[in-house]
């Protein structure tokens, strides 16, 4: 047997559970030479629990047209703004304030996104977050 050999790794945004082969993912993976249909299948038994979750995907590509993927944590503007209870961020953030999250809030969600984060302990993750969270127009404040 021949050995399998890299041929792409790309990353997509997918809801958790309920991704579809239809535009904008069908296409993205087409493109790269992977099945939508088989990946669709996979990935909605991997990420069933999530509900509709937007979640990180990277995924490799061998030249058997074979793949394998891992699923990264929910990017943390989603996160913020389901804690902040908001549709969407600050146009102007230094001017226009649309939500408030608590510090304990910012705690849970960096501990959830520890293991994605380039940060050495939670303190730190809280403070990525805390900075996304500001650049979205949401202010932390404590609690």
């Amino acid at each position: 047997m021949a050995k399998k050999e890299i041929i792409k790794k790309f990353k997509v945004m997918a809801a958790g559970g309920k991704a579809t082969p239809a535009p904008p993912l069908g296409p993205a993976l087409g493109g790269n030479g992977v099945n939508p249909g088989q990946f669709v299948q996979q990935f909605n038994a991997a990420t069933a629990k999530l509900n509709g979750k937007v979640v990180g995907c990277i995924i490799t590509v061998f030249n058997d047209r074979t793949f394998t993927f891992e699923v990264k944590s929910s990017p943390a503007s989603v996160l913020i703004r389901e804690a902040a209870k908001i549709e969407k961020g600050s146009g102007t953030p230094n001017k226009d304030k649309v939500g408030k999250i608590t510090t304990t809030q910012a705690r849970a969600i960096a501990a959830e996104k520890a293991v994605d984060l380039n940060a050495g302990s939670v303190d730190a993750a809280m403070r990525i977050i805390e900075g996304t969270a500001r650049s979205m127009g949401v202010t932390v404040v404590e609690g």
